[in-house]
Formats: structure tokens, C-alpha cells, sequence
């Protein structure tokens, strides 16, 4: 089995040491992305369900740039601040797993990399 490395312009370079995301044969890992605006370096803050469609759209991008789409995503993984936030992340994240509902996690987390609000990171079978 091969690990290769994804890197796409069209998703948040990563902030540290690690790539935006690796494929295998047959899966896809994207990174954890937070809701960062590709085009700018700009962190959405203050919108949950704005942060919470950059974030997929980052993952969504990662996911295209090794092959797949969000209906190949057998598992999502999200973290946020505030669980209060659940039902507006949850609207928002219907927007894009509306009739495909891969399997999912939601964590309330103490702290975020650059502060930030919300991050989401899936796998997806190739």
C-alpha cells in the first residue's frame, strides 16, 4: 500500500507539520480543516454555520484534489467550542450530507488551533 501525500491550492495550506491530506489504494484521510478561506488566510469567526460550510468546502476540495467527493466520505469527524452550536452545525452540515449520511462524530473541545471555532476532518473510500 502506497501513502501518497494531497495538496491543493483550492484548500487552507497546512499550519504545521502534516499535509492537507493522504490517499491510499483505497481511502482518502483529509486533515482536520478549520474554517479557513483559501484565497485570503482569512479564519471566519463569529457565523458557526458560515465556519461550519468553509470548513466542508476546505475537506470538499482536498477530497477532489485525490479523487473523490463528498459522497464517497464514510466518516466525518467534527470538533467544536461550543455545543450549543450543534443544531445551527448540524443545518449547516445538511447542506452538503443531505441524502449521503456517512457515519459521524461530535466533540466539544476545550481549544482549537488558531483559536478557532469549528474543524472537520473526514475519511472517504476511493
Amino acid at each position: 500500500m502506497s501513502l501518497k501525500p494531497i495538496s491543493t491550492k483550492d484548500a487552507p495550506g497546512a499550519v504545521g507539520p502534516y499535509s492537507q491530506g493522504i490517499s491510499t489504494d483505497t481511502l482518502i484521510f483529509t486533515s482536520g480543516q478549520l474554517p479557513i478561506v483559501p484565497e485570503t488566510g482569512e479564519l471566519l469567526k463569529g457565523d458557526i454555520q458560515r465556519e461550519t460550510r468553509q470548513c466542508l468546502e476546505n475537506v470538499k476540495a482536498i477530497l477532489e484534489a485525490g479523487g473523490a467527493t463528498l459522497k464517497d466520505v464514510a466518516k466525518v469527524n467534527i470538533y467544536i467550542k461550543n455545543m450549543d452550536d450543534f443544531p445551527l452545525i448540524n443545518e449547516a452540515y445538511e447542506e452538503y450530507f443531505n441524502e449521503h449520511k456517512p457515519a459521524r462524530s461530535c466533540v466539544e473541545v476545550a481549544r482549537l488551533p488558531k483559536d478557532g471555532d469549528i474543524e472537520i476532518e473526514a475519511i472517504a473510500i476511493l
